[in-house]
Order: structure tokens, then C-alpha cells, then sequence
């Protein structure tokens, strides 16, 4: 029977949020990670790593993609094997572009792969969503195209529970109740372009998270409900006036838009240019732009200048949305 010996995964970024879709709706875009596991002999792990920020991607247990691959076999009930991990970068790191979704699908992807393929595509990504603690970055990130993540029907006796090794014993990750989810994939027209616009700087999630209100009022619980549905919709048909409306929101953006310096002037650019609308992409600081394939180009050149007139370098780049998901790229044995 042929051993796998070498795998290599390429995953996509993703964007979370889209407005009003806080938390539950993620795509992904047509940039990318690569990820190369190599089996060998050597009692020991290797990571390196290329490309955009490699110099900040840590090489030791700790780094994220890695510990995704060790809990992998954890899952199994089996013994990581030695590996030799390449990374090639490029998604920017804390960018709202969901690099450590990146990372945990690729860790998890490449490991089922060396080993077999034991657990189904359905079984990857409960696991994944288990170690990111929410799904709306590892799902499109998995399976690719944008998807809408809810949890099934409340007050019913679980169908299925977790096993101890789905979970971390200690780290950054989220510890949940493992859940059943309902995942729905939502029609992207063709003519719906996203530019995302990433600054040259930072934005902690954990910072974001904390400028939030632990409460909101019935009207704006509505309001998003509402405009939710109609961007669905407009995501669908490509109808400009429905994504207009459809991309308001009041649960994170009114309270992150603070942390992001130039934010208004750079809206204000996107539109006056062309765009339906423009968010905060995932927790940011990167912005994300819709518009259609006609002001593509034009709605990218004006938010770039807008935020050069407010000191800050960003790199601006119309997008397609990938349909594929995290995908083998080649695959070795002996």
C-alpha cells in the first residue's frame, strides 16, 4: 500500500462580517496560503517559512498551523509523526483576512491527508470550528465560496459530542460546547468584485472585541436582521441598490471604525468612485470595498489614495471569490 510522504495544501483567505453579517457569514477570496508537510525520519519537527511577514511566523510548538496538525492526531488517537512543515505566506498577519483560519485549516487538511484521509471533509471542519471557537472564517476557508454558519434547532438533545481531544488544554483558542451547525452556502453573482484595501498596520481581535457593547437595543437587533437578508439578496442578484442598503450595520461597525484611522474618508472615497458600500473586513483594519467589475479598478485607486492622503501605505486589490476551498496541491508517495 502506497505511504503519503508529502502533501502540500493551499488555503484561502477569507473576509468575516460583510456589515450586518457579524460573526456568521465569512468568504474566500482568491489570495492564499500554502502549506507543504514533508514525513522524515528525524525524531523532530522543522518549519520554515517565505513570503509576505515571514520573518514574524514563529518556528517552534507554538505556531498555530502546527498545533492544528498535532491536535489532528490527538483527534485520532494517534502519534503526530515527525515533519518538515514549509510555509509560503501571502496573507497578511492580523489583518481581518483570517490568516489564522489559514493556519488551522491548513494544519488540519494536511494532516488528514498524510494519514489517509480518515475523517470526512464534514468531520475537518467541525474540528475546525472546535479550535477557532467560531465558524465564520474556517468554513469558507474549508470549503470555499461564502458561507452563512448557524447552529441547529435550540432545546434539542445533542446529537453529538466531543471528544477530548477536539479541544486544546491550554492556548489562546476558545473552549465551546461542541454543536451542531447548519451551514448554508450563499449565491455570489459575478459581477460583485470585493477590494479589500489592508493598511500598513495592526488591529488586535482582541481590541475589537472590547470596544463592543455587551447589550443592544430591539431596534438595532431588527435593523441588522433586516439588512442581513437584504445583502443576501443583493449578494444573489447583483442588484446595487439592495447591496447599498443591505451593507449598514449597527452591532460592530459604528464601534470599530474608531480604531481604524482614516476610516470615513476612505468610505467616502470608495463610494464616491463606485462601490455598493464598504466594511471592515473581519475585525480589520483591513476595509473591504463591493462593487462591480465596471468600477473595479477605479473604487481600488481611490480608497489607495485616500488613505495615503491620511499618511498610511496600503496595499488595495480587487478580488474574485474563490469557489474551491482549502485544496491538495500536489501529493507525493512512496
Amino acid at each position: 500500500m502506497s505511504v503519503i510522504s508529502s502533501v502540500s495544501v493551499k488555503v484561502p483567505a477569507t473576509t468575516a462580517n460583510l456589515g450586518p453579517g457579524f460573526d456568521c457569514i465569512g468568504v474566500a477570496l482568491t489570495l492564499y496560503n500554502e502549506f507543504k508537510f514533508t514525513s522524515h525520519t528525524e525524531a523532530q519537527m522543522v518549519i520554515t517559512a517565505t513570503g509576505t511577514e515571514a520573518e514574524r511566523v514563529v518556528t517552534d510548538e507554538s505556531n498555530l498551523l502546527y498545533q492544528a496538525f498535532v491536535k489532528f492526531y490527538q483527534h485520532i488517537e494517534q502519534t503526530p509523526p515527525p515533519v518538515q512543515i514549509d510555509i509560503h505566506i501571502s496573507v497578511p498577519l492580523a489583518r481581518g483576512l483570517g490568516s489564522s483560519a489559514t493556519a488551522i485549516v491548513g494544519g488540519l487538511v494536511g494532516a488528514n491527508l498524510l494519514v489517509g484521509e480518515p475523517l470526512s471533509q464534514l468531520q475537518v471542519m467541525e474540528l475546525a470550528i472546535a479550535l477557532e471557537g467560531h465558524p465564520d472564517n474556517v468554513v469558507p476557508a474549508l470549503l470555499g465560496g461564502c458561507r452563512l454558519a448557524a447552529t441547529g434547532v435550540e432545546n434539542e438533545p445533542p446529537r453529538r459530542t466531543c471528544a477530548a481531544g477536539d479541544f486544546p488544554a491550554a492556548g489562546d483558542w476558545r473552549r465551546q460546547e461542541c454543536q451542531e451547525w447548519q451551514i448554508c452556502e450563499v449565491p455570489w453573482c459575478e459581477d460583485v468584485v470585493p477590494v479589500v484595501a489592508i493598511p500598513d498596520f495592526e488591529l488586535s481581535t482582541k481590541e475589537a472585541r472590547r470596544v463592543l457593547p455587551t447589550e443592544v437595543s430591539r431596534a438595532d437587533a431588527i435593523f441588522n436582521t433586516a439588512h442581513l437578508g437584504l445583502l443576501l439578496r443583493g449578494l444573489e442578484t447583483g442588484r446595487g441598490d439592495w447591496l447599498r442598503a443591505g451593507l449598514q450595520d449597527r452591532l460592530h461597525q459604528p464601534y470599530r471604525k474608531a480604531l481604524i484611522r482614516g476610516y470615513d474618508a476612505v468610505h467616502s472615497a470608495a463610494v464616491a468612485a463606485g462601490a455598493y458600500g464598504m466594511v471592515i473586513s473581519g475585525a480589520g483594519p483591513t476595509l473591504l470595498a463591493l462593487t462591480d467589475t465596471a468600477h473595479s479598478e477605479a473604487v481600488a485607486v481611490a480608497m489607495t489614495a485616500a488613505w495615503m492622503e491620511e499618511g498610511i501605505k496600503a496595499e488595495v486589490r480587487s478580488l474574485c471569490v474563490d469557489t474551491q476551498g482549502a485544496k491538495s496541491i500536489q501529493n507525493l508517495k512512496l
